[in-house]
């Protein structure tokens, strides 16, 4: 983007990609941007140690895995209970 001079918007659930390859985040939240900046910002203006722990703390919401089994899902809803 930077040779060309144009602007490439991703979208994207796994906020680890989120984190390789975009120079600036948007977290947003029932169609609304919450927050924005670098992955650096966004973990510094939450406390929090991953862009990943940074959403969460952002929308309060938990990240689903649509393709796990079904002990898979019940071991991330215990897991978020736990929080």
């Amino acid at each position: 983007n930077e040779t060309e001079k144009v602007t490439v918007f991703l979208t994207t659930h796994y906020m680890e990609e989120a984190e390789k390859v975009a120079h600036r985040i948007a977290i947003i939240d029932h169609g609304k941007i919450v927050a924005q900046g670098t992955a650096a910002e966004l973990k510094e203006q939450t406390k929090t140690a991953s862009l990943e722990e940074a959403f969460l703390a952002l929308t309060g919401n938990s990240i689903r895995d649509e393709s796990a089994d079904g002990n898979d899902q019940m071991r991330q809803f215990a897991k978020m209970w736990r929080r």
